[in-house]
């Protein structure tokens, strides 16, 4: 498994944009799907974006298509996530997850290691 750690969450206007970091340990990062969740106050974690070990494939769920873009930098063990038109539905605490499937995929039982999340507020 591998350790994560996210970073980059805060408070933004409506509109506006945030770009999230996580930051994985070990030498087997570059092997694993990543995602990224998100669980809005009250509610269940949901799916947000994955992208495969080499960064050619991706999936998004259907609210953020279009607005928030997730990519990899293997060299330096990191995924991030690049959100733009925010709205105040974004609201969440924001997860970075690995997974050893070969594709991206939005089932969070397919991830074992998962970061300690960090938080997104957008004002409106």
């Amino acid at each position: 498994q591998v350790q994560l750690v996210e970073s980059g969450g805060g408070l933004v206007q409506a509109g506006g944009s945030l770009r999230l970091s996580c930051a994985g340990t070990g030498r087997t990062f570059s092997t694993y799907t990543m995602g990224w969740f998100r669980q809005p106050p009250g509610l269940e974690r949901e799916f947000g974006a994955s992208i495969n070990w080499s960064g050619s494939s991706t999936k998004y769920e259907d609210s953020v298509k279009g607005r928030f873009t997730i990519s990899r930098d293997n060299a330096k063990n990191t995924v991030y996530l690049q959100m733009n038109s925010l709205k105040s539905d974004d609201t969440a605490v924001y997860y970075c997850a690995a997974s050893p499937l070969i594709i991206p995929t939005m089932a969070d039982a397919a991830f074992h290691s998962w970061g300690q999340g960090t938080q997104v507020t957008v004002s409106s």
